[in-house]
């Protein structure tokens, strides 16, 4: 079935087709409506050397980077993920769900915090709830191991929360989804409709098969006819003529002469020799030589 095929069928059977593609479009927009639109906000905190750290560079903290503080990074970006942390967020008032990581291609600590929601100021606030408990927490881990003051290290906010950014990945694929769901629907009930409808074609009676006729001998130059027998007389008439009755059958004088047998010339019978006269022999010596007594 080529293309244009396909769109004839679509357009004979249009009655079915359109109310799939209206039920197609109703779906798309049920997930529209049922999906909702999830909104995101970022933003990007580093952690700081100590002031006791610091001093040999006038108190610029950005020129006392050390490795041992992107550890840390790491080491706090999983405590802030951990149960306990969202259900701490929870309390004080954030909602969505909270990712922190290192920064992507970060040379440094550098951390991003992104809480996700579905209402845009929710999402904004919460993530400066949780700004606020990563220095928070940074701080109760240094408590923990009795760090004085000047030798805690630090957090500072690179980049502020940003405004919620919609994010309709999510909600575009269910659409996606639907849509292509009942469109294949529709094309199979348009498809099997026509295939129902369409009737059997009927079926041809088959042509009985014609014996097949002997083949006729090729005629020769001069073809022999035979002789047509006669309308009038039947075959055991005609079976009957044309036998002969045997030789001994006949009567004498209508009997053949005999005719010498083929390969065996008859040869003539020399008369038997007449016994000699005893006068005319008589005083003769005879053909052996004795004589007569």
């Amino acid at each position: 079935m080529d293309l244009a095929e396909i769109f004839r069928v679509m357009r004979r059977r249009w009655y079915v087709l359109l109310p799939g593609l209206l039920l197609t479009a109703g779906l798309a927009v049920a997930a529209a409506l049922v999906v909702p639109v999830t909104y995101q906000s970022q933003s990007t905190v580093s952690l700081l050397n100590s002031r006791k750290a610091t001093v040999a560079y006038d108190g610029n903290p950005f020129l006392s980077t050390q490795t041992s503080l992107t550890g840390m990074a790491d080491s706090l970006a999983r405590n802030l993920n951990s149960d306990v942390s969202v259900r701490e967020l929870k309390s004080r008032g954030a909602t969505g769900t909270f990712e922190a990581k290192l920064a992507d291609n970060a040379q440094g600590p550098l951390m991003a915090l992104t809480v996700t929601g579905t209402d845009k100021a929710t999402v904004l606030a919460s993530n400066r709830i949780l700004n606020t408990y990563a220095r928070d927490r940074l701080e109760q881990f240094q408590k923990q191991q009795s760090v004085t003051p000047q030798a805690m290290i630090r957090m500072t906010t690179i980049v502020s929360p940003q405004n919620p950014v919609a994010q309709t990945k999510t909600r575009l694929q269910y659409m996606i989804m639907a849509g292509g769901l009942g469109l294949v629907l529709s094309l199979v009930a348009t498809f099997y409709v026509e295939a129902r409808r369409r009737s059997p074609r009927p079926k041809q009676p088959e042509e009985p098969e014609q014996a097949e006729e002997p083949e006729q001998p090729e005629e020769s130059a001069s073809p022999v006819t035979a002789p047509e027998p006669r309308s009038r007389e039947s075959v055991a008439e005609q079976t009957i003529a044309l036998r002969t009755p045997p030789s001994w059958s006949r009567p004498a004088e209508n009997r053949p002469a005999a005719e010498p047998r083929a390969g065996r010339p008859a040869m003539a019978a020399a008369p038997a020799a007449e016994p000699p006269d005893e006068e005319s022999t008589h005083g003769q010596r005879s053909h052996t030589g004795q004589r007569e007594r």
